[in-house]
């Protein structure tokens, strides 16, 4: 079983589901981060339980070579769309698009049929080649 499946069996056993699973280095330091979803909402309590459950996994199979911190955490309001996964979780949510071109597109997530997206802009619905796009996330209307 890989790593990634062993830790969505511990997310999930907490009530959460596995959003997205990185390394990335921020100021001088790896970070291995593990982040999350709950319907009910993820909090401080959650990401620590799930982080302890996660730490021993970790110290039998190190994601990483070399030293890194663990960092359990929820993906927020307004987060990157990388998978398929997360676009399709996202529906109904207000998206932004850049894609390959420059191009850039917002609205509202309506449908996802792989690669297609369809996409509610002021100017009626659009759809987008999933294919094409640089990068997305999610953003909030204040």
């Amino acid at each position: 079983m890989s790593l990634e499946s062993e830790i969505k069996k511990i997310v999930e056993s907490c009530g959460a589901k596995l959003y997205d699973i990185e390394t990335v280095t921020e100021r001088g330091r790896t970070i291995f981060r593990v982040t999350i979803k709950s319907d009910e909402g993820v909090d401080l309590d959650l990401c620590a339980d799930i982080s302890n459950m996660i730490s021993p996994l970790l110290d039998v199979n190190p994601p990483v070579k070399g030293d890194y911190n663990l960092e359990v955490s929820s993906p927020g309001i307004e987060r990157k769309l990388k998978k398929p996964s997360h676009f399709e979780n996202s529906v109904g949510e207000l998206v932004h698009i850049v894609f390959d071109d420059g191009t850039q597109l917002k609205g509202k997530l309506k449908e996802v049929k792989w690669p297609e997206l369809v996409i509610e802009t002021d100017r009626g619905e659009e759809k987008a080649d999933m294919n094409e796009i640089a990068s997305a996330k999610t953003y909030f209307e204040w």
